[in-house]
């Protein structure tokens, strides 16, 4: 394009690049994205039946009936069905999203493609949105050597929700083998160009792990010009031994970039900031990946080919499988409530830490994600932006780390684009569950939490102000003085106002560090080395029912430590008793880390505890008082806060 700087109308400031920046680009021999010419149908996505680690279960991807008698035999791309047998794609990977198809793309028709030898039948089946299953069309085969098979299916009846699937089965002295499965859809004039973007501090193990897998793939993702590496650390990924071969292999599509440390938030924007420096099309995709996740990479296929039939640009995101366990869906959809500082709410219908290789208990059937849910927002682990949204709402804000996703996906909303959370496009990512809450990071979670408050809800103040309190007070009871002060200084951080964005989040990381290395509860011991405890002495306490008026049980929990009454002298608590209407009723307390890796020492601290609450109670009503001012100062920063030219001067560039 000859003029590359499109300009926000609602902030003033560029969110792409000049066209001396693409000059540049062309000169300095940088890969250019450019839409592709269509050839053929797009590739929705691949049918595959085995995983990319061992430690995947296949059953998430094609499931052998209870009722088979014949042996099936599984490789990446290839299905074996012995005599007797039938297997279903109706998994989490084996599914089509029809319902998600219907609503979002303006594709009406899905074709599967696939070769077979032998003797069987294939079917489409489908479900509606109670999971009813049906099924569609059906081809039969009999003494095939590679012949190529089509089944059409129209994408309809399934507003509300439903999906489709493959089914083979085989009759006595029968076998079937498939292979080179594909679900395509008409494809559209011009194939968005799709750049993908890794942001890695200190992982370079992982971060290579996944650029191997991306390369071993690479033929399949047609759409894929570009993968942009932000490498924040101090341990890069360019030192490890693999590094040279994985960028052999993927020869002009690996960019990889040294930048300062600014954290989840800008490594990210550095892929938004290069594919605006390198794009001749407004028509052009961003995917943002986690360095650390176990890699699917037809997530890749699955995102960008909805990305490219959709009827409006949106958010496309990928969901999280939990890596720890590798058959659980982390949420179908999610919502955030930033007025009391929650995210990651379940949307309504939607699935949370759903166990996919067991039935529902209430119906029998297979438990998917059968009603289509739309979330608010997507996490970053595996998220595409097309850069039209770019254009139109600027860059991400610089919270170096939590929130920004959330933010982004209020940003977003505000300003008529949509997010969709396709089922079926999964990456594995940590289980957040076995994080423990009392960590640095905690927080970037409630600052920025107040900054999307403050600029996208109508700043409720008062429930902001009750729920802060709330904190506190059961951070005090729980004898987490850490966590304590680290939610003072996010308060106190906040009512700064905008400035402590200035360096991207680095000082604050600095700060809060600092801070909570002076609290001994916040360092994880080995459970037989807590210093001044003869921990195998120490019985376990398990807590009681959880309490129905917990208000009142807080008067008497604070009355108790006030005055130093404590029903335990010293007890071991397991993390899922860890609850401050319980850990209050001890002196001291070895509470299991959220990690399971270790424990925490956590005593109480008369003194401390005080200070903190009316150190607590004045910075309340400080929030209170200035809270709407300082409101009023992120809104008006908000268009020089997500500019270009501040991304730019982050960056050094």
């Amino acid at each position: 394009m000859a003029e590359a700087t499109q300009t926000d109308s609602t902030n003033g400031h560029s969110a792409t690049a000049t066209a001396e920046d693409l000059a540049k680009a062309k000169a300095d021999n940088e890969p250019i994205l450019t839409e592709h010419v269509s050839h053929g149908r797009l590739l929705a996505q691949r049918g595959l039946f085995v995983g990319p680690s061992d430690l995947v279960s296949r059953d998430l991807y094609a499931r052998v009936s209870e009722h088979s008698k014949g042996i099936v035999t599984r490789t990446r791309d290839t299905l074996t069905v012995g005599p007797n047998a039938e297997v279903t794609t109706n998994t989490y990977f084996g599914r089509f999203p029809a319902s998600y198809w219907q609503r979002w793309t303006t594709a009406r028709d899905v074709t599967v493609e696939l070769t077979a030898t032998g003797t069987g039948s294939v079917y489409i089946g489908a479900s509606d949105y109670e999971g009813e299953p049906r099924r569609v069309t059906s081809s039969h085969v009999a003494d095939a050597a590679a012949q190529r098979v089509t089944l059409d299916a129209k994408i309809d009846k399934f507003f509300d929700g439903g999906a489709m699937w493959l089914e083979i089965e085989t009759g006595s002295g029968e076998s079937l083998t498939i292979e080179n499965v594909r679900w395509t859809v008409d494809a559209p004039e011009k194939i968005r160009p799709t750049a993908v973007t890794i942001c890695t501090m200190n992982r370079a193990d992982d971060c290579l792990s996944n650029l191997r897998a991306l390369a071993d793939d690479i033929d399949s993702m047609e759409t894929l010009d570009v993968i942009y590496v932000a490498d924040q650390g101090t341990d890069t990924v360019d030192s490890r031994e693999g590094f040279a071969q994985v960028a052999s292999d993927l020869g002009a599509k690996l960019e990889y970039i040294q930048q300062p440390n600014l954290g989840g938030a800008g490594g990210f924007t550095r892929g938004l900031y290069e594919v605006a420096s390198h794009t001749e099309t407004e028509h052009a995709n961003v995917l943002f990946m986690d360095d650390d996740v176990l890699l699917e990479p037809d997530i890749i296929v699955r995102l960008t080919a909805f990305s490219n039939r959709s009827a409006a640009p949106a958010i496309i995101g990928g969901q999280m499988l939990n890596l720890l366990h590798p058959h659980q869906l982390h949420r179908s959809a999610e919502y955030a409530l930033p007025n009391t500082l929650e995210t990651g709410q379940v949307v309504k219908h939607a699935l949370a830490r759903a166990d996919l290789l067991r039935l529902d208990p209430r119906s029998g059937k297979p438990r998917q994600q059968e009603r289509r849910v739309d979330g608010a927002y997507n996490g970053w682990w595996a998220c595409l932006i097309p850069y039209e949204i770019v254009a139109k709402c600027g860059y991400p804000l610089p919270f170096f780390f939590q929130w920004d996703d959330q933010e982004y996906g209020f940003r977003v909303k505000s300003k008529g684009f949509r997010t969709v959370t396709l089922p079926g496009a999964g990456v594995w990512h940590a289980d957040f569950h076995w994080k423990d809450w009392d960590e640095w990071h905690r927080y970037f979670n409630l600052r920025n939490a107040m900054i999307t408050a403050a600029l996208h809800t109508p700043f409720d103040i008062n429930l902001l102000a009750k729920t802060v309190t709330g904190h506190m007070i059961r951070y005090l009871l729980g004898m987490q003085y850490a966590l304590t002060a680290t939610l003072f200084k996010a308060v106190e951080d906040f009512l700064e106002g905008p400035d402590v964005l200035h360096d991207g989040g680095v000082k604050a990381m600095q700060e809060i560090r600092e801070l909570r290395s002076h609290y001994p509860e916040s360092k994880r011991h080995d459970a037989t080395e807590v210093p001044g405890v003869g921990s195998n002495r120490i019985a376990i306490v398990n807590a009681g029912p959880t309490p129905t008026r917990k208000n009142l049980v807080m008067i008497k929990r604070i009355i108790d430590k006030l005055r130093g009454k404590h029903r335990y002298k010293i007890g071991q608590i397991p993390v899922t008793d860890a609850q401050w209407w319980h850990v209050a009723l001890f002196e001291t307390a070895v509470v299991t880390d959220m990690s399971q890796e270790g424990v925490r020492l956590r005593k109480y601290d008369k003194q401390e505890m005080m200070r903190l609450a009316k150190r607590g109670f004045k910075l309340i009503r400080r929030l209170r008082k200035e809270g709407p001012a300082v409101r009023e100062q992120y809104k008006k920063a908000m268009p020089e806060l997500t500019s270009r030219e501040n991304w730019q001067r982050l960056y050094r560039l």
